[in-house]
């Protein structure tokens, strides 16, 4: 929408802090409140967004980064140059890796319905942004960063696969606001398991509920990719 409505392909960053599927930044939270649809630009354009003086329109037009403040029509920075498309966080884990493809994961009702097959509730709410790395213009394996919640706070974790959708990693992201869940032993079980294969999750504890986390954003990766 963002491409339909200002004529180029944004950073994630345009929306939120560190990449597709962590928190958002002040002006992907005005774009949520706004409707989340091509309505939404319109209702915002006069906005600023993140206080540096200019209008969230202004800005986009001119290639500016609406959502940082550091960014501005006269100095945009680097938040559309390449690399700069793929969090630091997913580069660390594909060392050497200069050309990356970052897909759109948005979910039709035929990957919700087959999803749910695979023992996972997705939703169009759940739409992301898959990295992949290019290795000799081939696929070497994928990364997802993905929001869970526990007791009513957000966390963030990074899944990473190798080409062939089984997992390598999941790891802490971003645990701020449940610091416990960088502490938590379970992250270990999920290595060398394909990821339509992840366990469900029993009990709501934090483990489970980082189970259950990384099971919908497993099952999102094979319906978006697999076969694809």
């Amino acid at each position: 929408m963002y491409k339909q409505q200002f004529g180029y392909a944004p950073s994630c960053n345009a929306c939120h802090k560190d990449g597709g599927g962590t928190a958002l930044n002040p002006y992907g939270e005005a774009f949520k409140k706004a409707g989340k649809d091509l309505a939404a630009f319109k209702a915002i354009e006069k906005q600023d967004a993140d206080g540096d003086g200019f209008a969230n329109a202004d800005e986009a037009i001119a290639k500016a980064n609406p959502g940082v403040k550091t960014s501005t029509p006269k100095a945009p920075g680097d938040w559309l140059d390449a690399l700069s498309l793929i969090p630091k966080e997913v580069q660390a884990r594909f060392p050497g890796v200069k050309t990356w493809l970052p897909k759109d994961a948005l979910l039709s009702d035929a990957d919700v319905a087959r999803a749910a097959t695979l023992g996972a509730t997705l939703s169009k709410a759940d739409d992301n942004t898959i990295y992949i790395p290019l290795t000799d213009q081939r696929p070497s394996g994928t990364a997802l960063i993905f929001a869970a919640e526990y007791q009513g706070k957000p966390f963030y974790l990074l899944l990473t696969t190798d080409r062939a959708l089984t997992v390598a990693s999941v790891e802490p992201m971003n645990t701020r606001q449940v610091p416990e869940a960088a502490k938590s032993k379970v992250y270990a079980m999920f290595a060398g398991v394909p990821v339509d294969k992840l366990p469900a999750a029993t009990g709501n504890d934090l483990d489970a509920v980082i189970t259950a986390a990384v099971k919908k954003a497993g099952t999102l990766l094979f319906v978006r990719l697999k076969n694809a």
